[in-house]
């Protein structure tokens, strides 16, 4: 199933704006990742699974990019990120 986008963008502005564009196209190369890894599981032709498999990691990529601009526009989810990760080392190190 894929994601759609839960804000309506059209009325939003300036950086707000550009925020939800950025977390929509996360979702969104979440939703390839999630499909492609899906797809390659399905089939039995290796070349086509290791094709899909690269295509699954190159999104990744993707999403570390549009996560690196999230992280230059958005200070409160910078912070909040870095709090989720240690929140997560004072649970299991």
């Amino acid at each position: 199933m894929l994601s759609s986008v839960p804000v309506n963008i059209e009325r939003l502005e300036g950086n707000e704006l550009d925020r939800e564009i950025l977390r929509a196209a996360i979702i969104a190369e979440y939703d390839a990742i999630n499909l492609y890894n899906q797809m390659a599981a399905l089939t039995a032709n290796e070349d086509l699974k290791k094709v899909l498999l690269d295509i699954a990691k190159e999104e990744k990529t993707h999403v570390g990019e549009f996560q690196a601009l999230l992280l230059r526009t958005d200070p409160e989810h910078a912070r909040e990120l870095e709090h989720g990760k240690e929140e997560v080392e004072e649970l299991i190190g």
